[in-house]
């Protein structure tokens, strides 16, 4: 049986070491724990393995990473909620740590947590050790842990989190479920077209150059376009590709994200949605942050980097520049022009009554029911908009073949 060599911590801190015989370094793990220690490093004595390019999975498939461990918006919600229910149960940050670090999901959360977890051993504070994790945990959070930790509300803190993405995640749930019926109607009707243009047309095109008799120009031009789709379809997809590319390319510069983000503000029954939901997150966020200590002017820097369009986060830095006494945001964000009158009352409100976490949470609340508002709109819209669309192209096929038909019917005198 292997022997296994383990550096521990005790319930009082004390740093231990030793060894145990195992099957494997988790029933090493198991075995350290039932002794009411919390392992620290644990090591096969023979010497450490060479790394392997594959891990096997708990149910003996290759699992292969592909870059850094990271979390998702989901597994960070989930992590957070589970975080804070142990907490308030009374437990630890280290043993509700190294009990979320011990179970065993074969996902990136299992090596996050349990990184986390040994530098919360090693006397690392909780935010420090979440920083280390910026693709995971985004500045908001890990200002807010730091709040917590300094205002000794922690657990508070985690509940205020589990809140603030659940309604986050329940905005951009919202939005995808409104495009999902209208991208189904979209693609169904782009199939059909396809379809009828490389399959359909063709046959008819056979049949009526056999007739020798000439067709009308709507006909001709299906015809036409068949071929061309037929001939040079593998091109135009190639060009499709290469143009999506390059535009997911751009997002990824200042210039072309600006461009767009300016874009989406303009858009009919679009910029609705968009806008709505940047002035909710924005207060959302925003009154979380005052709510658990954080100072006005780090609170706007972090909420220039969470609102997610950058000609907002620009207006939010530039009021961030304007504000000189620390407290008064209202002015210099209604200076900017780009945030609406009512948001800036309303905010002005708050600072005069002292209570802004408060005024933001009722502005948050009533752009969230604009947002809902506007999706209704939206998708009501959008359905016939894109069912006319289509009707139009399939219809264009049908009714240029049946022109034909009744022209070459009369041209026999049938």
């Amino acid at each position: 049986m292997p022997t296994f060599t383990y550096t521990a911590r005790t319930k009082a801190g004390q740093k231990v070491s030793g060894s145990v015989e195992a099957n494997d370094r988790r029933a090493a793990l198991m075995q350290i724990e039932a002794m009411g220690q919390m392992p620290v490093a644990v090591s096969e004595k023979a010497g450490v393995a060479a790394a392997k390019p594959a891990e096997k999975g708990s149910r003996g498939r290759l699992k292969v990473r592909r870059g850094p461990a990271r979390l998702a918006g989901r597994d960070v919600l989930v992590f957070t909620t589970e975080l804070s229910d142990l907490l308030a149960s009374g437990m630890t940050l280290g043993n509700a740590l190294n009990t979320l670090g011990n179970r065993q999901s074969g996902r990136d959360s299992d090596e996050i947590i349990k990184t986390l977890r040994d530098d919360i051993i090693r006397g690392a504070s909780l935010s420090d050790a979440l920083a280390r994790h910026p693709d995971s945990f985004a500045n908001l959070y890990v200002s807010m842990i730091r709040a917590g930790e300094a205002s000794g509300a922690l657990a508070e803190v985690l509940r205020r989190l589990v809140d603030h993405f659940e309604r986050v995640q329940e905005t951009k749930e919202k939005v995808v479920m409104a495009l999902v019926y209208p991208l189904i109607v979209l693609v169904m009707g782009v199939a059909t077209l396809i379809f009828s243009m490389v399959y359909v047309v063709p046959r008819f095109k056979v049949v009526f150059e056999q007739m020798g008799q000439t067709l009308p120009l709507p006909t001709r031009m299906l015809i036409a376009s068949s071929g061309w789709l037929v001939k040079y379809g593998w091109a135009a997809a190639i060009v499709g590709v290469i143009l999506g590319v390059l535009f997911q390319r751009s997002l990824k510069t200042p210039r072309g994200r600006r461009a767009w983000d300016a874009f989406l503000l303009k858009i009919p029954l679009i910029r609705g949605v968009v806008s709505c939901g940047i002035y909710a997150n924005f207060a959302r966020t925003l009154s979380t942050l005052l709510a658990n200590g954080v100072a006005v002017l780090q609170a706007l820097g972090i909420v220039e980097k969470t609102v997610g369009n950058l000609v907002i986060g620009e207006e939010i830095r530039k009021a961030r520049e304007r504000v000189t006494d620390g407290t008064t945001i209202s002015g210099p964000l209604a200076a900017g022009k780009i945030f609406p009158r009512m948001l800036t009352d309303m905010l002005a409100i708050g600072e005069q009554t002292g209570d802004m976490p408060g005024s933001l949470n009722h502005i948050a609340r009533r752009y969230e029911n604009e947002l809902n508002r506007h999706i209704k709109i939206f998708t009501t819209a959008l359905e016939p908009i894109l069912i006319v669309v289509v009707a139009v192209m399939v219809g264009f096929v049908a009714v240029s073949i049946l022109l034909a038909v009744f022209s070459l019917t009369n041209g026999l005198n049938i």
